[in-house]
Protein backbone atom coordinates (compact mmCIF):
# COMPACT_ATOMS: atom_id res chain seq x y z
CA UNK A 1 0.00 0.00 0.00
CA UNK A 2 1.27 3.14 -0.80
CA UNK A 3 2.65 5.36 2.30
CA UNK A 4 2.87 1.72 4.09
CA UNK A 5 6.79 2.31 4.93
CA UNK A 6 6.05 5.38 7.05
CA UNK A 7 3.45 3.74 9.33
CA UNK A 8 4.56 2.16 12.67
CA UNK A 9 2.95 -1.34 12.20
CA UNK A 10 4.73 -1.46 8.53
CA UNK A 11 6.29 -4.94 8.61
CA UNK A 12 3.94 -6.83 10.13
CA UNK A 13 1.30 -9.10 9.32
CA UNK A 14 -2.14 -10.01 10.14
CA UNK A 15 -4.19 -12.94 9.26
CA UNK A 16 -7.78 -12.23 9.67
CA UNK A 17 -9.41 -15.46 9.80
CA UNK A 18 -12.88 -13.59 11.82
CA UNK A 19 -16.11 -12.66 10.56
CA UNK A 20 -18.85 -10.14 11.17
CA UNK A 21 -17.28 -7.48 13.72
CA UNK A 22 -15.12 -7.83 16.98
CA UNK A 23 -12.63 -9.63 14.95
CA UNK A 24 -12.50 -8.25 11.46
CA UNK A 25 -12.40 -4.49 13.29
CA UNK A 26 -8.94 -5.06 15.05
CA UNK A 27 -7.27 -6.53 11.91
CA UNK A 28 -8.71 -3.05 10.42
CA UNK A 29 -7.10 -0.90 13.00
CA UNK A 30 -3.79 -2.55 12.64
CA UNK A 31 -3.68 -2.69 8.76
CA UNK A 32 -4.53 1.34 9.28
CA UNK A 33 -1.13 1.78 10.87
CA UNK A 34 0.94 -0.11 8.54
CA UNK A 35 0.26 -3.68 8.94
CA UNK A 36 -0.26 -6.05 6.39
CA UNK A 37 -4.01 -7.82 6.60
CA UNK A 38 -4.98 -11.09 4.55
CA UNK A 39 -8.52 -11.39 5.17
CA UNK A 40 -9.22 -15.39 4.72
CA UNK A 41 -12.47 -16.31 4.10
CA UNK A 42 -14.88 -19.16 2.77
CA UNK A 43 -14.92 -19.86 -0.54
CA UNK A 44 -18.21 -18.82 -2.35
CA UNK A 45 -19.62 -17.41 0.64
CA UNK A 46 -17.33 -15.11 2.24
CA UNK A 47 -17.58 -12.89 5.62
CA UNK A 48 -21.00 -12.47 6.80
CA UNK A 49 -20.74 -8.89 6.77
CA UNK A 50 -20.32 -8.68 3.41
CA UNK A 51 -23.84 -8.70 3.05
CA UNK A 52 -24.84 -7.80 6.32
CA UNK A 53 -27.30 -4.54 6.90
CA UNK A 54 -27.58 -1.60 4.45
CA UNK A 55 -26.43 -2.89 0.89
CA UNK A 56 -26.22 -1.42 -2.72
CA UNK A 57 -25.46 -2.90 -5.73
CA UNK A 58 -25.84 -6.48 -2.97
CA UNK A 59 -22.73 -5.00 -1.71
CA UNK A 60 -22.56 -4.22 2.35
CA UNK A 61 -21.83 -0.88 2.80
CA UNK A 62 -20.28 -1.76 6.25
CA UNK A 63 -18.17 -4.33 4.76
CA UNK A 64 -16.78 -1.69 2.64
CA UNK A 65 -15.38 0.48 5.50
CA UNK A 66 -14.59 -2.63 8.08
CA UNK A 67 -12.23 -4.36 5.09
CA UNK A 68 -10.62 -1.33 4.13
CA UNK A 69 -6.76 -1.87 3.15
CA UNK A 70 -7.25 -5.83 3.68
CA UNK A 71 -6.10 -8.60 0.87
CA UNK A 72 -8.79 -10.95 0.37
CA UNK A 73 -8.32 -14.64 0.02
CA UNK A 74 -10.28 -17.74 -0.20
CA UNK A 75 -9.23 -20.67 2.15
CA UNK A 76 -11.33 -23.44 2.93
CA UNK A 77 -10.23 -24.19 6.90
CA UNK A 78 -13.08 -26.85 6.96
CA UNK A 79 -10.12 -29.18 4.29
CA UNK A 80 -7.15 -30.57 5.57
CA UNK A 81 -5.22 -28.80 2.58
CA UNK A 82 -7.19 -25.33 3.75
CA UNK A 83 -5.41 -25.83 7.02
CA UNK A 84 -2.66 -26.57 5.98
CA UNK A 85 -2.25 -23.76 3.96
CA UNK A 86 -3.23 -21.68 6.52
CA UNK A 87 -0.14 -22.37 8.60
CA UNK A 88 1.81 -21.98 5.77
CA UNK A 89 0.63 -18.12 6.22
CA UNK A 90 1.30 -18.58 9.59
CA UNK A 91 4.81 -19.25 9.56
CA UNK A 92 4.92 -16.06 8.08
CA UNK A 93 2.95 -13.62 9.96
CA UNK A 94 2.59 -11.65 13.31
CA UNK A 95 -0.78 -11.78 14.38
CA UNK A 96 -3.47 -14.64 13.78
CA UNK A 97 -7.28 -13.17 14.63
CA UNK A 98 -10.07 -15.45 14.71
CA UNK A 99 -13.69 -15.99 16.05
CA UNK A 100 -14.48 -20.18 15.75
CA UNK A 101 -15.87 -21.98 18.59
CA UNK A 102 -13.33 -23.11 20.72
CA UNK A 103 -14.59 -27.23 20.07
CA UNK A 104 -14.29 -26.42 16.13
CA UNK A 105 -10.75 -24.86 16.51
CA UNK A 106 -9.76 -28.06 18.32
CA UNK A 107 -10.97 -30.57 15.94
CA UNK A 108 -9.52 -28.52 12.98
CA UNK A 109 -6.16 -28.51 14.74
CA UNK A 110 -6.15 -24.46 15.07
CA UNK A 111 -6.21 -24.57 19.14
CA UNK A 112 -4.11 -22.32 20.95
CA UNK A 113 -1.76 -25.13 22.10
CA UNK A 114 -1.30 -26.82 18.71
CA UNK A 115 -0.71 -22.65 16.92
CA UNK A 116 1.79 -22.04 19.79
CA UNK A 117 4.02 -25.04 19.24
CA UNK A 118 4.02 -24.39 15.81
CA UNK A 119 4.24 -20.73 14.91
CA UNK A 120 5.34 -20.02 18.93
CA UNK A 121 6.58 -16.21 17.83
CA UNK A 122 2.62 -15.45 16.64
CA UNK A 123 0.48 -13.29 18.77
CA UNK A 124 -3.43 -15.56 18.47
CA UNK A 125 -6.86 -13.01 18.83
CA UNK A 126 -9.52 -15.27 19.95
CA UNK A 127 -12.61 -13.86 20.01
CA UNK A 128 -15.56 -15.16 21.38
CA UNK A 129 -19.46 -14.52 22.47
CA UNK A 130 -18.64 -15.77 26.21
CA UNK A 131 -15.09 -16.50 26.25
CA UNK A 132 -12.48 -19.49 27.27
CA UNK A 133 -12.94 -21.42 30.55
CA UNK A 134 -16.11 -21.38 31.34
CA UNK A 135 -19.28 -23.85 30.76
CA UNK A 136 -20.47 -21.57 28.20
CA UNK A 137 -17.31 -21.08 26.10
CA UNK A 138 -18.72 -23.48 22.97
CA UNK A 139 -21.93 -21.64 22.85
CA UNK A 140 -23.05 -19.15 20.03
CA UNK A 141 -22.71 -16.03 20.93
CA UNK A 142 -23.26 -12.20 19.12
CA UNK A 143 -23.06 -8.84 20.08
CA UNK A 144 -26.85 -8.21 21.29
CA UNK A 145 -26.15 -11.24 23.72
CA UNK A 146 -23.18 -9.66 25.07
CA UNK A 147 -25.42 -6.13 25.46
CA UNK A 148 -28.01 -8.18 27.12
CA UNK A 149 -25.88 -10.06 29.81
CA UNK A 150 -23.20 -7.42 30.54
CA UNK A 151 -25.80 -5.40 32.10
CA UNK A 152 -26.14 -2.53 29.36
CA UNK A 153 -29.95 -3.07 28.59
CA UNK A 154 -31.01 -3.36 31.83
CA UNK A 155 -30.11 -0.02 32.26
CA UNK A 156 -30.63 1.27 29.28
CA UNK A 157 -34.08 2.89 27.99
CA UNK A 158 -36.89 4.36 29.64
CA UNK A 159 -37.84 4.05 33.13
CA UNK A 160 -41.32 2.44 31.99
CA UNK A 161 -39.94 1.03 29.16
CA UNK A 162 -38.01 -2.51 28.24
CA UNK A 163 -34.27 -3.41 28.58
CA UNK A 164 -33.27 -1.22 25.04
CA UNK A 165 -30.55 -3.29 22.87
CA UNK A 166 -28.54 -0.60 20.37
CA UNK A 167 -29.34 -0.92 17.03
CA UNK A 168 -25.70 -0.96 15.94
CA UNK A 169 -22.72 -3.20 16.98
CA UNK A 170 -21.95 -1.86 20.12
CA UNK A 171 -20.23 -4.76 22.37
CA UNK A 172 -18.48 -6.43 18.93
CA UNK A 173 -16.90 -2.58 18.94
CA UNK A 174 -15.59 -2.25 22.38
CA UNK A 175 -14.59 -5.69 22.57
CA UNK A 176 -12.36 -4.72 18.89
CA UNK A 177 -10.94 -1.44 21.42
CA UNK A 178 -10.15 -4.17 24.17
CA UNK A 179 -8.56 -6.39 21.99
CA UNK A 180 -6.73 -4.09 19.87
CA UNK A 181 -5.29 -3.13 22.84
CA UNK A 182 -4.50 -6.35 24.60
CA UNK A 183 -2.70 -7.52 20.75
CA UNK A 184 -0.53 -4.39 20.85
CA UNK A 185 0.52 -5.30 24.33
CA UNK A 186 1.01 -8.93 23.59
CA UNK A 187 3.23 -7.76 20.56
CA UNK A 188 5.10 -5.17 22.85
CA UNK A 189 5.80 -8.08 25.25
CA UNK A 190 6.97 -10.53 22.26
CA UNK A 191 9.42 -7.68 20.87
CA UNK A 192 10.85 -6.59 24.01
CA UNK A 193 10.91 -8.90 26.59
CA UNK A 194 10.47 -12.69 25.96
CA UNK A 195 10.19 -13.23 21.80
CA UNK A 196 7.42 -15.70 21.91
CA UNK A 197 3.75 -14.47 20.80
CA UNK A 198 0.45 -15.70 23.49
CA UNK A 199 -3.09 -16.06 23.11
CA UNK A 200 -5.65 -12.89 23.64
CA UNK A 201 -8.68 -14.42 24.68
CA UNK A 202 -11.38 -11.59 24.83
CA UNK A 203 -15.23 -12.47 24.94
CA UNK A 204 -18.03 -9.71 23.96
CA UNK A 205 -19.31 -9.23 27.32
CA UNK A 206 -16.89 -8.35 29.88
CA UNK A 207 -15.54 -5.35 28.19
CA UNK A 208 -19.12 -3.94 27.90
CA UNK A 209 -19.79 -4.92 31.16
CA UNK A 210 -16.57 -3.22 32.28
CA UNK A 211 -17.90 0.58 31.07
CA UNK A 212 -20.80 -0.29 33.23
CA UNK A 213 -19.35 -1.76 35.99
CA UNK A 214 -21.13 1.25 38.36
CA UNK A 215 -23.93 -1.64 38.25
CA UNK A 216 -22.24 -3.87 39.97
CA UNK A 217 -19.81 -2.01 42.28
CA UNK A 218 -23.37 -0.71 43.56
CA UNK A 219 -24.85 -4.22 43.90
CA UNK A 220 -21.31 -5.30 45.50
CA UNK A 221 -20.62 -2.56 48.32
CA UNK A 222 -24.30 -0.94 48.68
CA UNK A 223 -27.05 -4.02 47.57
CA UNK A 224 -28.43 -1.47 44.88
CA UNK A 225 -29.17 -2.39 41.43
CA UNK A 226 -29.10 0.57 39.29
CA UNK A 227 -32.65 1.22 37.34
CA UNK A 228 -33.91 2.51 34.45
CA UNK A 229 -33.84 6.84 34.16
CA UNK A 230 -34.15 6.81 30.07
CA UNK A 231 -31.53 9.42 28.92
CA UNK A 232 -31.42 11.37 32.63
CA UNK A 233 -28.03 10.63 34.86
CA UNK A 234 -28.32 12.34 38.43
CA UNK A 235 -24.88 12.11 39.21
CA UNK A 236 -24.52 14.42 36.22
CA UNK A 237 -27.46 16.58 36.76
CA UNK A 238 -29.05 18.15 34.51
CA UNK A 239 -27.94 15.24 31.99
CA UNK A 240 -30.61 14.35 29.18
CA UNK A 241 -32.03 15.13 26.34
CA UNK A 242 -34.08 17.78 26.20
CA UNK A 243 -36.67 18.59 22.97
CA UNK A 244 -36.41 22.35 21.40
CA UNK A 245 -39.73 24.20 20.32
CA UNK A 246 -39.05 23.69 16.72
CA UNK A 247 -38.68 19.60 17.37
CA UNK A 248 -35.14 19.14 17.51
CA UNK A 249 -33.32 17.78 20.48
CA UNK A 250 -30.32 19.21 22.67
CA UNK A 251 -27.96 16.72 24.76
CA UNK A 252 -26.53 18.34 28.09
CA UNK A 253 -24.26 17.21 30.93
CA UNK A 254 -22.64 18.53 33.73
CA UNK A 255 -20.26 16.37 35.58
CA UNK A 256 -18.40 19.23 37.09
CA UNK A 257 -19.97 21.60 39.49
CA UNK A 258 -18.86 24.96 37.37
CA UNK A 259 -20.40 23.19 34.51
CA UNK A 260 -23.49 23.05 36.17
CA UNK A 261 -23.30 26.37 37.74
CA UNK A 262 -23.28 27.57 34.15
CA UNK A 263 -26.36 25.74 33.08
CA UNK A 264 -27.96 27.97 35.89
CA UNK A 265 -27.28 30.86 34.39
CA UNK A 266 -27.86 30.31 30.78
CA UNK A 267 -31.42 29.25 31.76
CA UNK A 268 -31.92 32.64 33.61
CA UNK A 269 -31.68 30.78 37.28
CA UNK A 270 -28.47 32.79 38.39
CA UNK A 271 -29.56 32.27 42.07
CA UNK A 272 -28.88 28.27 41.84
CA UNK A 273 -25.92 28.74 40.65
CA UNK A 274 -25.03 30.68 44.28
CA UNK A 275 -26.43 27.44 46.14
CA UNK A 276 -24.32 24.66 47.34
CA UNK A 277 -27.00 22.04 47.00
CA UNK A 278 -27.92 22.97 43.52
CA UNK A 279 -24.02 22.83 42.35
CA UNK A 280 -21.84 20.43 44.50
CA UNK A 281 -22.28 17.00 42.95
CA UNK A 282 -23.34 15.09 45.65
CA UNK A 283 -26.27 16.65 47.28
CA UNK A 284 -27.24 17.79 43.42
CA UNK A 285 -27.83 14.05 43.07
CA UNK A 286 -31.09 14.64 45.59
CA UNK A 287 -32.52 17.33 43.59
CA UNK A 288 -32.06 15.97 39.70
CA UNK A 289 -36.02 15.66 38.80
CA UNK A 290 -36.58 19.04 39.66
CA UNK A 291 -33.03 20.61 38.01
CA UNK A 292 -33.97 18.25 35.19
CA UNK A 293 -37.17 19.90 34.91
CA UNK A 294 -36.21 23.23 34.90
CA UNK A 295 -33.77 23.14 31.92
CA UNK A 296 -36.32 20.74 29.98
CA UNK A 297 -38.96 24.04 30.19
CA UNK A 298 -36.21 26.36 29.66
CA UNK A 299 -35.30 24.50 25.95
CA UNK A 300 -38.83 23.69 25.16
CA UNK A 301 -39.61 27.60 25.07
CA UNK A 302 -36.97 27.77 22.33
CA UNK A 303 -35.96 27.19 18.97
CA UNK A 304 -32.17 24.71 18.45
CA UNK A 305 -29.97 27.46 16.95
CA UNK A 306 -31.27 29.85 20.02
CA UNK A 307 -31.23 27.67 22.88
CA UNK A 308 -27.25 26.45 21.53
CA UNK A 309 -26.39 30.02 21.53
CA UNK A 310 -27.16 30.92 24.88
CA UNK A 311 -26.07 27.43 26.05
CA UNK A 312 -22.74 28.15 24.23
CA UNK A 313 -21.93 31.47 25.46
CA UNK A 314 -22.25 30.15 29.14
CA UNK A 315 -19.94 27.37 29.09
CA UNK A 316 -22.34 24.83 29.06
CA UNK A 317 -21.24 21.21 27.22
CA UNK A 318 -24.37 20.91 25.27
CA UNK A 319 -25.17 19.44 21.53
CA UNK A 320 -27.67 18.95 18.89
CA UNK A 321 -28.08 15.34 18.63
CA UNK A 322 -27.49 14.44 15.06
CA UNK A 323 -28.50 12.36 12.75
CA UNK A 324 -26.13 11.14 9.80
CA UNK A 325 -26.74 13.70 7.78
CA UNK A 326 -26.12 16.30 10.67
CA UNK A 327 -23.25 14.70 11.78
CA UNK A 328 -21.48 14.45 8.04
CA UNK A 329 -22.03 17.87 7.60
CA UNK A 330 -20.75 19.27 10.92
CA UNK A 331 -18.40 22.26 10.48
CA UNK A 332 -15.82 21.20 13.67
CA UNK A 333 -15.43 17.21 11.95
CA UNK A 334 -15.20 18.18 8.59
CA UNK A 335 -12.46 20.76 9.64
CA UNK A 336 -10.73 17.42 11.51
CA UNK A 337 -10.83 15.70 8.26
CA UNK A 338 -13.38 12.77 10.47
CA UNK A 339 -14.07 11.75 6.80
CA UNK A 340 -12.93 11.01 4.14
CA UNK A 341 -14.07 10.13 0.18
CA UNK A 342 -12.06 6.96 -1.75
CA UNK A 343 -13.03 6.18 -4.94
CA UNK A 344 -14.56 2.64 -5.06
CA UNK A 345 -14.17 0.25 -8.25
CA UNK A 346 -17.51 -1.08 -6.82
CA UNK A 347 -19.53 1.90 -5.76
CA UNK A 348 -17.68 5.06 -7.18
CA UNK A 349 -17.08 7.95 -4.53
CA UNK A 350 -17.62 6.26 -0.84
CA UNK A 351 -17.60 8.74 2.18
CA UNK A 352 -16.37 6.81 5.31
CA UNK A 353 -14.97 7.32 8.28
CA UNK A 354 -11.04 8.37 8.87
CA UNK A 355 -8.80 6.24 11.21
CA UNK A 356 -9.92 7.57 14.88
CA UNK A 357 -6.94 7.66 16.60
CA UNK A 358 -4.95 10.88 15.50
CA UNK A 359 -0.53 10.17 15.41
CA UNK A 360 1.23 13.02 14.40
CA UNK A 361 4.23 11.96 13.10
CA UNK A 362 3.31 8.33 11.50
CA UNK A 363 -0.79 8.55 10.63
CA UNK A 364 -3.16 6.19 9.33
CA UNK A 365 -4.00 5.69 6.54
CA UNK A 366 -6.79 3.72 4.16
CA UNK A 367 -5.13 2.69 0.39
CA UNK A 368 -8.91 1.41 -0.53
CA UNK A 369 -11.94 0.03 0.57
CA UNK A 370 -13.14 -3.79 0.68
CA UNK A 371 -12.00 -5.80 -2.30
CA UNK A 372 -14.21 -8.41 -3.86
CA UNK A 373 -14.47 -11.84 -2.20
CA UNK A 374 -10.88 -13.71 -3.41
CA UNK A 375 -9.63 -10.53 -5.24
CA UNK A 376 -5.95 -11.19 -4.19
CA UNK A 377 -5.99 -14.84 -3.89
CA UNK A 378 -3.85 -15.72 -6.30
CA UNK A 379 -0.91 -13.31 -5.84
CA UNK A 380 -0.82 -13.25 -2.16
CA UNK A 381 -0.33 -17.54 -2.35
CA UNK A 382 2.32 -16.93 -5.35
CA UNK A 383 3.62 -14.28 -3.77
CA UNK A 384 4.37 -15.45 0.43
CA UNK A 385 3.81 -19.31 -0.32
CA UNK A 386 5.15 -19.79 -4.02
CA UNK A 387 2.51 -21.53 -5.33
CA UNK A 388 2.05 -21.62 -8.75
CA UNK A 389 -1.00 -21.08 -11.28
CA UNK A 390 -1.04 -25.17 -11.68
CA UNK A 391 -1.22 -25.51 -8.09
CA UNK A 392 -3.72 -22.67 -7.49
CA UNK A 393 -5.83 -24.65 -10.13
CA UNK A 394 -5.48 -27.89 -8.52
CA UNK A 395 -6.54 -26.44 -5.05
CA UNK A 396 -9.76 -23.94 -6.64
CA UNK A 397 -11.12 -27.13 -8.58
CA UNK A 398 -10.82 -28.91 -4.98
CA UNK A 399 -12.56 -26.11 -3.66
CA UNK A 400 -9.95 -25.16 -1.15
CA UNK A 401 -9.66 -21.97 -2.59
Amino acid sequence: MEGVKALPLAGLRVIDAATLAAGPLVATTLGEFGAEVIKVEQPGVGDPLRTWGDRRADIGLIWKSVSRNKLCVTLDLRQEPGRSLLHDLLATSDVFVINTRPSTLGRWGLDYDTIHARHPKLVMMHVTGFGAGGPASDRPGFGTLAEAMSGFAHVTGQADGPPTLPPFMLADGVAALAATNAVMTALYHRDTCSGTGQLVDISLIEPLARLVEQSTLAFDQLGQIPRRTGNRVDASAPRNAYRTSDDRWIAISSASSSIAANVYRAIDRPDLAARREYVDPVPRQARSVEIDSLVAEWIRARPLDVAMKILHAEGVAASAVYDAQQLLADEHLRARGTWITLDDPDLGPMTVQAPVARLSETPAHVAHLGRPLGADTDAVYNDLLGLDAVRLSALRAAGVI
